[in-house]
C-alpha cells in the first residue's frame, strides 16, 4: 500500500514542508508539501534528497559498548544502568561541574531538550553546549542587554519591507528565512523595493541584488561604525523614534563624533559615495537587516553585532513593520543567562558565561576538558550533534574526547564522534519519532508544525527523549508516580491533567521533574515522550502564547491548551497556532527601561577605540598565511553533518577549495589539481577549483564534510584548519576570517 504522508525537512532550521511516499513502512519519494502554510510548496535541492538522510549504511539498532578497541552490543537496561552509575559516580567524586550536555540544537528537532536539561539540572550541573553557542554567542548576548532577553531574537519582517539589507549572507543558499529565494527575487524584482548586500564576495544572493558592497574582509565593524557616524554628523538620525523607544544615545553618540570616515570607507576599500547613498536610503525607507555567519563569525563578532544594532536603532527599525520584529514564540530557543547574576555559571578553565539563552560555546570545551583545573570537565553526554565534524578544531577535540572518564553519544550513525564515545545509544531519526522545532522565523503568525512518526525504526532504536526518560530513572531522579495519575494517563487527557494538577499541588517539588513524569504516563501510552511533552507544554503555556493563540482563532479557556495540542495533531502539514499582537510591536522588549537600550558598559571601549589607523594594522596578514580562508561556505550541496552517504551528491564537485582566478595563477594552480590549505591549526588536501565570484585573497571550503561513510573519508574536513583559540571574547569562533596559504601538492 503507498500513501502520501506530511511531514517537514530537518536539515535546516526552515523545517520547509514535505510530503513523503511511504509504500510497504518504507519511505520512496519526496515531494514538497503545497498545503504547508508556510513554505507554501518551497523545498530546496536538500529537501528533496531527504531519503539520502534517512537511509544510509552503518545505522545503529542497539546500544554498544566501548571494550578495549572494539563496541560490544548490550541491552538497554546495562546501557542505562552502567551510564547512570558513572555519572552519578563522577558527580559524587568530582562535583556537578565535571558533567555536561551537548545537543538541543538539531535542525530537525527541539524537544530531547526539555529532558536533556532536566537531567542535566537534577544532576546539579549548568552546562550546556549547544550550536547556537557555536554561532550566536555574541548576537543573543547583545540581544539580551538591548532587548531585556537574549532569546529576543528581532527577525525582519521582509514581507513588508521597502528594502531588505543582507550583511554577511547568502540566503539563496543558506536560506534562514521561509521560502527565502522566492522572496529574495521578488524583492530584488520589485519596482519599489530594494536588495542590498554587504558581503566580500559576489554570492549568489549578491549577484541579485540591486545593489552589492563588496567590503574587503575582516571590516564589517569598521563599515558599521562609519555608516552610523555619517547618519549621526549628518543628523539624518530619526528622532521621534530616538526619544520614545530608545535608551542610552547620549552615552554613545560622543563614539561617533570626529570619527575618520573616509579613512574608515577606504580601509574597508569601498566608494565613499556608495556608502552615503545607502545611510541616506536607510533613514529614508522602512528596512530590515539579516545578519548572518560573516557577521557572527567574523572578526569584531559580538562588536558587529552591537553595531548592527546600534545602527537599526538610529534608523528605527526595530518594532516596525517592515523592519525588525520581536517574533511570537511557541517556546523561546533558550533562556535568558545574565552573567552579571552570581548564580550564572561560568567555565572554570575560560571564564565563558552561557551566552547564547543559556548555552555555553564549543569552542572551550577542548580547554574545559584538557585542563587541570580540580572541577575540569570530565563527563559530556553528546546527542544531536557532532561536534568532531561540527565544532571548531577537530584536532584539540580529539584530544580532549580520549582524555573523557565518559562520553555518551546518541546518535543513528556510528558518527565520528561516536567512534570517540564509550557508550553509543541508537535513536530514531526525525521520521521515526514525534518531533518538531521552535524556530521563530515569522511575523506576526506564530508557526508550529509537530512531524509524526512516518515509518518505524529499525533494531531497538528509542527518542532521544526516552533514552533521557531511561537514565534519569535509573538515576532515581522520578518520583513515584501515584497509581491514580497512571491511570489517569489511560483514560483521558483532561482528567489526566486534574489528576496531575492536584498532585503537583500537595507535591509541589515534582514541577520540576515535568518532563520525565509526562514520559513515563502520557508518553508510555503513546510511545512518544516527545509528544507528552508537546502536550504539558501547550497545557501550560505562558500568557504571550496564550493571548497569541486567542487571535489565531483559539478561544481562550481551561481547555485551550488541548485543543491547541489537537489541532496540531490533526494538522501534520503545520498551522499558525498563533498571532502575535501588531498593536503593540515593542511588547516583546523586556529591558528595565522598557525601551531598547543601546549603551552596553562592556563593549564601550571596543567601540570606541575602533578606528581606520588600528584596523588598517591589524588587517595586515603575516607572511606566511598571506590569504583569508572562508571555512563553512554555504552551498546546495552540503548539510551540515546530516548528510553522510557521497551519493546524495550524484558526483558533483561537492566540496573543493575555491579560490580567483588571479590568485591560482600567482601559484601556478590549474583547476582540479591537488592543493594543501594550512594555518595555525593544521592542514588539509583538497580539489581546487577555480571560481571567478571568489573575492580576490580569499579561499573558501564548506563545512559538513571530512565524512568517513563505508571506511572512507568524503570531503575536506573544514575544522582541521580551525583554531578553537581563533574566537571572540564570548566564545564564537571567527570562522569567516583564519589566515591561511595554499600550496600545490604534486601534478
Amino acid at each position: 500500500m503507498k500513501e502520501w504522508r506530511k511531514t517537514g525537512c530537518i536539515l535546516c532550521a526552515q523545517n520547509c514542508g514535505l510530503e513523503i511516499l511511504v509504500e510497504d513502512g518504507r519511505m520512496i519519494k519526496v515531494r514538497p508539501d503545497k498545503d504547508n502554510p508556510r513554505s507554501k510548496g518551497y523545498a530546496c535541492r536538500k529537501g528533496m534528497k531527504i531519503l539520502s538522510y534517512q537511509y544510509q549504511n552503518g545505522r545503529l539498532t542497539t546500544p554498544l559498548k566501548r571494550v578495549g578497541e572494539r563496541f560490544e552490543p548490550i541491552p538497554w537496561d546495562q546501557a542505562t544502568e552502567e551510564i547512570a552509575a558513572r555519572m552519578r559516580n563522577l558527580v559524587d567524586t568530582h562535583g556537578s561541574r565535571c558533567l555536561a550536555y551537548m545537543g538541543a540544537s538539531s535542525q530537525g528537532g527541539h524537544f530531547e531538550a526539555a529532558f536533556g536539561l532536566t537531567l542535566l539540572r537534577s544532576l546539579g550541573s549548568q552546562y550546556l553546549y549547544s550550536s547556537a553557542g557555536q554561532e550566536f554567542s555574541g548576537a543573543w548576548w547583545v540581544y539580551g542587554r538591548m532587548l531585556g532577553k537574549q532569546y529576543n531574537l528581532a527577525i525582519p519582517d521582509e514581507h513588508e519591507t521597502e528594502m531588505l539589507v543582507g550583511w554577511g549572507w547568502n540566503g539563496m543558499r543558506s536560506h534562514q528565512m521561509p521560502e527565502a529565494p522566492r522572496v529574495l527575487t521578488g524583492i530584488a524584482a520589485h519596482p519599489d523595493k530594494l536588495l542590498v548586500v554587504i558581503d566580500p564576495r559576489q554570492s549568489e544572493t549578491a549577484r541579485l541584488a540591486n545593489i552589492h558592497l563588496a567590503l574587503r574582509p575582516g571590516t564589517d565593524a569598521l563599515l558599521i561604525k562609519a555608516m552610523i557616524a555619517i547618519i549621526l554628523q549628518r543628523g539624518w538620525e530619526n528622532t521621534e523614534y530616538l526619544e520614545h523607544r530608545v535608551e542610552g544615545l547620549a552615552a554613545i553618540r560622543p563614539w561617533f563624533s570626529g570619527f575618520d570616515i573616509e579613512a574608515a570607507v577606504a580601509v574597508c576599500r569601498l566608494d565613499y559615495d556608495r556608502v552615503v547613498e545607502l545611510c541616506r536610503l536607510m533613514t529614508t525607507r522602512r528596512w530590515c537587516m539579516h545578519p548572518d555567519l560573516g557577521i557572527y563569525m567574523g572578526r569584531h563578532s559580538t562588536l558587529n553585532s552591537y553595531l548592527m544594532n546600534i545602527l537599526g536603532a538610529v534608523c528605527g527599525i526595530f518594532g516596525v513593520r517592515g523592519g525588525n520584529m520581536i517574533p511570537g514564540m511557541v517556546m523561546p530557543l533558550g533562556f535568558h543567562a545574565d552573567e552579571r547574576n552570581p548564580k550564572t555559571w561560568r567555565t572554570v578553565a575560560t571564564n565563558m558565561p552561557p551566552a547564547a539563552a543559556g548555552s555555553f560555546p564549543p569552542a572551550v570545551v577542548p580547554e574545559e576538558i584538557l585542563s587541570e583545573h580540580p572541577e575540569r570537565l570530565r563527563a559530556l553526554y553528546v546527542s544531536g550533534c557532532n561536534p568532531l565534524r561540527s565544532y571548531p578544531d577537530t584536532t584539540a577535540y580529539e584530544q580532549a574526547f580520549d582524555r573523557l572518564d565518559l562520553l555518551v553519544v546518541c546518535d543513528i550513525v556510528m558518527s565520528e564522534t561516536a567512534r570517540y564515545g564509550h557508550y553509543v545509544l541508537p535513536c530514531r531519526t526525525p521520521y521515526e519519532s514525534w518531533d518538531g522545532t521552535f524556530f521563530p522565523w515569522s511575523y506576526p503568525g506564530v508557526y508550529f508544525q509537530m512531524r509524526q512518526p512516518l515509518v518505524e525504526a529499525p533494531g531497538d532504536c528509542r527518542e532521544a527523549s526516552q533514552i533521557f526518560t531511561d537514565l534519569a530513572d535509573k538515576l532515581g531522579l522520578i518520583p513515584d508516580i501515584p497509581h491514580e495519575v497512571r491511570e489517569a494517563a489511560r483514560a483521558g487527557r483532561l482528567l489526566f491533567a486534574t489528576r496531575l494538577m492536584e498532585w503537583a499541588a500537595q507535591e509541589p517539588a515534582i514541577r520540576s521533574k515535568m518532563p520525565f513524569i509526562l514520559a513515563r504516563t502520557l508518553g508510555a501510552e503513546w510511545d512518544s515522550a516527545n509528544k507528552a511533552a508537546l502536550w504539558g507544554m501547550l497545557m501550560t503555556a505562558p500568557k504571550s502564547l496564550r493571548d497569541n493563540a486567542a487571535r489565531a482563532g483559539f478561544k481562550p479557556g481551561i481547555d485551550q491548551g488541548d485543543r491547541l495540542f489537537q489541532a496540531v495533531i490533526d494538522n501534520p502539514q503545520g498551522l499558525w497556532v498563533g498571532a502575535a499582537d501588531t498593536a503593540n510591536p515593542m511588547a516583546g522588549i523586556s529591558t528595565p527601561s522598557g525601551k531598547i537600550e543601546v549603551y552596553i558598559p562592556e563593549l564601550e571601549e571596543p567601540a570606541k577605540a575602533l578606528n581606520a589607523v588600528r584596523e588598517a594594522d591589524d588587517l595586515r596578514l603575516p607572511a606566511e598565511f598571506p590569504l583569508i580562508l572562508n571555512a563553512g561556505r554555504h552551498m546546495k550541496y552540503n548539510a551540515n553533518t546530516l548528510m553522510r552517504d557521497p551519493a546524495w551528491n550524484n558526483g558533483a564537485r561537492a566540496c573543493t577549495v575555491a579560490m580567483h582566478p588571479d590568485d591560482m595563477a600567482a601559484l601556478n594552480l590549474r583547476d582540479g589539481q591537488q592543493v594543501r590549505v594550512t594555518t595555525t591549526a593544521g592542514s588539509e588536501v583538497g580539489e581546487v577549483e577555480v571560481d571567478d565570484d571568489v573575492r580576490r585573497g580569499t579561499v573558501l571550503i564548506p563545512h559538513g564534510f571530512g565524512l568517513i561513510y563505508d571506511g572512507e573519508v568524503y570531503g575536506i574536513n573544514v575544522n582541521r584548519l580551525t583554531n578553537s583559540s581563533h574566537r571572540d571574547p564570548l566564545g564564537t569562533p571567527l570562522h569567516r576570517y583564519v589566515p591561511c596559504r595554499v600550496e600545490a601538492i604534486g601534478d
